[in-house]
């Protein structure tokens, strides 16, 4: 059998065994001072005020929402994303508002939302995708006093010019599942420099207490110690990874430059894309499902890009902006390739090769 290339394998070595070890013998497994200093550590990265680990994105966004107080009303949000950004806004007792996302960067723009407000719009959930950030003028949104809450769960590292995601939007949450940047196993992290917010995402995730009391409502979403032990060590390696990661999405643009039905994901204007994934989309309708077989009888593992809701029976009926056909688009014809430490270039080669022939 050919060598197996895997789409995502994380950095593990001794230093998460290490801190899990320190855990276990501390006796102390459910959330404590490692989480906080988790929390700590990614708020700093970040240069957020406050950060609060959850036990995955999903819990951060519902998290989110509850705190900033959606139910009931409209929350426009990307249509091409996974299920759980929209799930969440369900969950939060909000109206979700699916709207399209530009062609090359993948990501929703300032212009698709400005476009897609009305009056009674005060709340935004873009997601900037596979390590990609929003445009650095998306945030000048909140001038008209509507919150943004950036799902950023692909982006841990990801920065416009020294800014980094997680301190530019009113909260941002990132997700630690083993295909991301740095990963715990499950986990997620919600950043803000917000203090009411802050004190509000803590409380819900935490039955509702406020110190010793339960005073509001709320469930539980903490993230265990040692869980947060792995975040510790995935922590230290982060710019690593990053670099990594950033070197090998130069190799794969380089050898599928001439390529003409291969387009990579464009990155934003003065940004550091950290290449969560390396997404691109096939211009040849049909072509990207026949490469991904290919590609498996090879065995080499690949994925689409990330889905269009409204095409998905489970949102079919949800309220829309435009057609989003964009979204369609790269639903129907994205493919994110292998990209972790153990891949290779001589992988790489082959992979690309594989695509050229097709």
């Amino acid at each position: 059998m050919k060598k197996r290339i895997f789409l995502m394998r994380p950095k593990i070595d001794t230093r998460e065994m290490s801190l899990i070890k320190k855990v276990l013998d501390s006796k102390i497994l459910t959330e404590g001072k490692i989480t906080h200093q988790f929390e700590q550590k990614v708020a700093k990265y970040v240069k957020a005020r406050y950060a609060i680990a959850t036990t995955s994105a999903t819990t951060s966004l519902h998290t989110s929402l509850e705190s900033l107080g959606v139910k009931g009303k409209k929350v426009l949000v990307s249509d091409f994303t996974f299920p759980a950004t929209v799930l969440t806004i369900d969950l939060a007792g909000g109206i979700p508002v699916l709207v399209d996302v530009d062609k090359e960067t993948m990501n929703v723009t300032r212009k698709i939302v400005e476009e897609s407000l009305d009056e009674s719009t005060r709340f935004v959930l873009p997601v900037s995708l596979f390590g990609n950030p929003l445009e650095e003028d998306f945030y000048k949104i909140r001038r008209d006093g509507i919150k943004i809450l950036e799902d950023a769960a692909t982006n841990l590292g990801t920065k416009i010019g020294n800014k980094y995601v997680g301190s530019l939007a009113d909260i941002t949450c990132f997700s630690f599942h083993p295909r991301k940047i740095i990963t715990t196993g499950e986990g997620g992290m919600i950043t803000t420099n917000d203090k009411n917010l802050a004190d509000k995402c803590s409380s819900y995730k935490m039955f509702g207490k406020v110190g010793s009391e339960f005073v509001n409502a709320g469930t539980n979403y903490k993230i265990s110690d040692i869980l947060s032990a792995i975040g510790l060590a995935q922590m230290e390696k982060i710019e690593g990874i990053i670099k990594k990661r950033i070197s090998q999405a130069k190799i794969y643009d380089e050898l599928l430059s001439k390529v003409d039905f291969v387009h990579k994901q464009k990155p934003v204007e003065n940004s550091r894309h950290t290449y969560q994934s390396y997404v691109c989309y096939i211009t040849k309708p049909g072509l990207r499902d026949k490469i991904r077989t290919k590609l498996a009888q090879q065995n080499v593992e690949t994925q689409i890009g990330t889905y269009a809701l409204h095409c998905l029976p489970a949102f079919r009926k949800y309220r829309r902006k435009g057609n989003l056909e964009n979204s369609e688009f790269l639903y129907k014809n994205a493919i994110s390739l292998p990209l972790h430490e153990e891949l290779t270039i001589d992988d790489q080669e082959f992979i690309c090769k594989t695509i050229r022939e097709i």
